[in-house]
């Protein structure tokens, strides 16, 4: 990886892009820190001493902000409306007939369906960002904090709109960001932008951990920390690169005088085929009833037994009912983003067969069975790497945001392995060697 990185730095015009992919880091940490009008930043930086570092329910859109989040900057909201909008756009694919259409349409479809995105983008921002002002005004922002109700002030609409479109504009200046370093880039520009919020939190949550760490003034839990991290990524590195290669043959085609097909090739079924995707939804699903109990304020018998077993993420309860939406979302998705039937027909369309299968339903068939074969492993594997952070919470007395907890190691590394893919991929282009041995 470091190779990659000194021979792109080498080539001018990938330098270029380097620089002005670091450039676009830089602008993003900075508007990470800058306040929204209207909030008394005083008290902000009060609730989060008093707070420790645990951003308690809000702890994965925090993350996703860089920290943004519970600091109430212009861009608090992060790049999660975008991530929501793009989740949900894939899902509707299925559902409505016209998106799938345009989905199969090339790149025209896909630009319109990118233009989908950003409205509904801004359209999620607004929202957010207004249920944020209403939290931080409520003082639910913070959980006992002294001042936690004092951090918005003024409580005229005209405060409210401009906050609200502050982190609105916010979000969509993100999203041009992570466009820039798409187009002028080094490429993968949201994914380059989600990597740099989450690494942004790695130092204070280390250093933390060393701060409360009771053994040789805390080096022991820090070295710990750091070994298991790396076990991790060494873990994760290896499961994300593990796939199913699936024989396929295509037969021979006389179209005019020409030969076409003849060729052998596979189809890659990855062991984790969904991602990150469904931590993402089985953590948001989690935060629903939590947020419910705490905004209702209801003292009954549900909300007890929510704010018991929902609240703390060490809850017996709360663990086996997340690994269970992770098994459960890691199947959903992949049943959403692959279809069998498809794959065999265009297979069949073009000639192409498994050595051994028949073409059409029979392949569908045989792919579908692979397919949930590789997803259990993949589905567990995705569960067990989300339940870190709770066995953090018992070994180092971690908060929630524990730096190597599941959804930030597999956004990390996957997103490490695409850039050096993509910059290695750029680097063979210039100094292809292929016809020259």
């Amino acid at each position: 990886m470091l190779t990659a990185f000194a021979r792109a730095f080498k080539t001018p015009d990938l330098r270029k892009k380097l620089l002005f992919t670091l450039g676009i880091i830089v602008l993003y940490r900075i508007g990470a820190h800058v306040p929204v009008p209207g909030v008394n930043y005083a008290n902000v930086e009060t609730c989060m001493k008093q707070a420790g570092g645990n951003s308690g329910l809000f702890a994965l859109v925090n993350m996703f902000s860089g920290g943004a989040l519970l600091q109430i900057t212009i861009f608090a909201l992060g790049i999660m409306p975008y991530i929501t909008a793009s989740i949900i756009l894939q899902l509707l694919t299925v559902v409505i007939p016209r998106l799938e259409a345009l989905k199969k349409e090339g790149q025209s479809g896909q630009a319109k369906i990118t233009q989908y995105t950003r409205y509904l983008t801004v359209a999620l921002a607004v929202l957010q960002g207004t249920g944020l002002v209403a939290t931080a005004r409520s003082g639910a922002l913070f959980q006992n904090c002294s001042v936690a109700s004092e951090i918005v002030p003024s409580e005229s609409i005209f405060t409210t709109i401009t906050m609200v479109i502050t982190m609105t504009a916010g979000t969509c200046l993100i999203m041009w960001l992570g466009e820039l370093v798409t187009d002028r880039g080094i490429g993968n520009g949201m994914s380059i932008l989600m990597f740099i919020s989450i690494a942004a939190g790695f130092p204070g949550a280390l250093w933390g951990i060393k701060k409360s760490g009771k053994l040789a003034d805390g080096w022991i839990e820090f070295l710990a920390v750091i070994a298991v991290g790396l076990a991790m990524v060494a873990l994760v590195v290896f499961v994300e690169q593990a796939q199913r290669r699936i024989p396929v043959q295509y037969a021979k085609r006389m179209i005019g005088r020409r030969s076409y097909g003849g060729t052998s090739t596979y189809i890659p079924l990855k062991v984790n085929q969904a991602g990150v995707i469904p931590v993402i939804f089985a953590s948001s699903l989690l935060y629903i009833p939590a947020l419910i109990a705490q905004f209702s304020g209801s003292k009954a018998e549900w909300a007890v037994w929510i704010g018991t077993n929902f609240t703390k993420g060490n809850h017996p309860v709360y663990i086996v009912t997340y690994f269970l939406l992770i098994v459960f979302f890691a199947f959903f998705y992949v049943a959403i983003s692959f279809n069998p039937e498809e794959v065999a027909d265009n297979m069949k369309k073009y000639g192409g067969f498994i050595p051994g299968i028949r073409a059409g339903r029979p392949t569908a068939e045989y792919l579908s069975y692979v397919l949930n074969r590789i997803t259990w492993p993949g589905s567990l594997y995705l569960g067990l790497i989300a339940l870190v952070p709770t066995v953090a919470l018992v070994l180092f007395n971690a908060n929630q945001n524990f730096p190597f907890g599941g959804t930030s190691i597999l956004i990390i590394v996957g997103v490490g392995l695409e850039t050096v893919k993509q910059i290695e991929s750029q680097l063979q282009q210039r100094n292809y060697e292929g016809f020259l041995r």
